[in-house]
């Protein structure tokens, strides 16, 4: 409960005129986004002040996953790729709303396709955002180097507070 009323904290005021926090957070398919899921649905649901959930995934484009091959390899390739893409944020939608309902709390779930750093940060920005809530993979110097980190990206573009939400490390 302290780290949700520190957060709270650092989320800073709601602008004046405002009713409500409005939170936004990011979500794939990965363990990583549904654990910063769970803590922004905690904080919504124990916050005590009036507060807007905004779930946001980001479908990529399945013509950026296919890169090989002729134009009708690739042609029969991009439709098997978004058939894919599509079923996946069906189910991350399903479990972000799931997960709303057990906890009491509404929600609004958006898919947008784009690059995830860019959809996230923009979601920020369309909803008024004053939390972000986004999950760490955890990756190191060299492998953020070459992947990129969605989590770092967006606590240095963000115009809000980022809550980066790691995964405690496994008990011995």
């Amino acid at each position: 409960m302290a780290e949700t009323n520190k957060a709270a904290a650092e989320a800073g005021p709601v602008e004046e005129g405002r009713s409500k926090t409005v939170v936004v957070v990011g979500v794939d398919d990965s363990e990583h986004s549904y654990s910063a899921l769970e803590w922004a649905v905690r904080y919504v649901a124990t916050a005590g002040v009036a507060t807007e959930l905004v779930v946001v995934h980001a479908k990529q484009a399945a013509s950026s996953v296919v890169t090989m091959g002729g134009a009708a390899v690739a042609g029969d390739m991009v439709r098997y790729v978004e058939e894919d893409l599509r079923k996946r944020a069906d189910e991350v939608v399903e479990k972000a709303r799931s997960l709303c309902v057990a906890n009491s709390v509404e929600g609004v779930v958006e898919v947008i396709d784009g690059e995830p750093r860019h959809v996230i940060c923009n979601a920020v920005e369309k909803h008024g955002a004053d939390l972000l809530v986004v999950g760490s993979h955890g990756y190191g110097a060299i492998k953020r180097a070459f992947l990129g980190s969605v989590s770092d990206y967006c606590a240095h573009h963000a115009h809000c507070s980022v809550m980066i939400v790691k995964q405690p490390k496994p008990k011995k």
